[in-house]
């Protein structure tokens, strides 16, 4: 079930979420030593199951289920993923940490979102972690996989309790969703190109480019993005998603006195031509059907993120 392999023993997994190549886990190799990054939904955990079969790997040898943030796509499978892997533990920011131990607040809030049956389709049953095998994260804290080292970074304004992983080791990043979306459909000679995600409900623009402009600074050689997989040319990149990040904010800003459902339209027109010109500007000639079917997600959460942005502004 490994899709790629990388050097330093890193392997992306397709999670098969939403669509192929669209969320990716990671499987970090380190002599019979092994860590997760993210694990995707519970649908997901048979291939992740299947790779460490794939690579000899005993269940047993899994120290660490990297966790960058507890959005669905990233963590749902979590709890099941554990009960298969007995002495990893599961690696958490503090503010993430008790919506795994007792997820009921999660799996309320993602059913007000997509509704029961789109849930129980998309996300399957979600299982709390027990709190002994939570290991709940500092800034620059350390961890150890075998002989090799990662650092954690906290990364907010994609979600409050969204964390970066630095591997020390090969200088790269698992940055989660802080440094954006980068679908290899659209690569354009093998380049990448990359988008923000604002995505509700915890998006704030300042923190969300500080947490870009920190992880470009530590100059890493490469990205593994959940979504998806390995980027590189972070710094052009960073420059990249900063000016997107703001273009977003200013449309929002343009529609503020409106009311939500008389913004939202014209928010997300704002947002689709920021995005769809800039993979323009980036040199893609594909299709605009194929520009829709990867990106118009994105458009859509982007412009509810946007939305609850705006709200919270109000309520200051």
């Amino acid at each position: 079930m490994i899709t790629h392999c990388y050097e330093h023993g890193t392997h992306a997994i397709d999670t098969e979420y939403h669509q192929p190549l669209f969320d990716a886990a990671h499987l970090i190799v380190e002599g019979d030593r092994a860590a997760f990054v993210d694990c995707g939904t519970v649908h997901s955990v048979p291939r992740l199951l299947e790779a460490l079969d794939e690579l000899g790997i005993a269940r047993a040898n899994v120290d660490w289920l990297l966790l960058t943030h507890v959005h669905l796509d990233h963590a749902g499978g979590a709890g099941q993923l554990l009960q298969a892997l007995p002495n990893a533990r599961a690696v958490l920011h503090p503010r993430g940490a008790p919506h795994m131990i007792d997820p009921r607040k999660l799996i309320e809030a993602s059913i007000a979102v997509y509704g029961r049956d789109n849930y129980d389709r998309l996300y399957g049953e979600l299982l709390p972690i027990d709190a002994r095998r939570v290991l709940e994260t500092h800034e620059g804290q350390r961890l150890q996989l075998g002989k090799r080292e990662f650092e954690i970074m906290h990364t907010p304004g994609h979600a409050l309790h969204h964390q970066a992983f630095f591997d020390l080791g090969s200088n790269s990043v698992f940055p989660g969703d802080t440094f954006g979306l980068s679908y290899r459909a659209l690569d354009v000679d093998g380049r990448a190109f990359a988008v923000p995600t604002t995505s509700p409900s915890q998006f704030d623009p300042a923190q969300l480019i500080d947490s870009v402009r920190r992880i470009a600074a530590r100059r890493p050689q490469a990205a593994f993005l959940t979504h998806y997989a390995r980027i590189t040319e972070l710094d052009r990149i960073a420059v990249d998603l900063v000016r997107m990040i703001e273009a977003h904010v200013q449309v929002a800003l343009a529609h503020e006195a409106l009311s939500p459902a008389a913004a939202r339209p014209n928010i997300r027109a704002g947002v689709k031509k920021i995005i769809h010109g800039e993979l323009r500007r980036f040199g893609s000639t594909v299709a605009e059907s194929t520009a829709e079917l990867w990106l118009d997600g994105d458009v859509e959460l982007n412009t509810d993120g946007l939305l609850a942005w705006l709200a919270r502004r109000r309520r200051v």
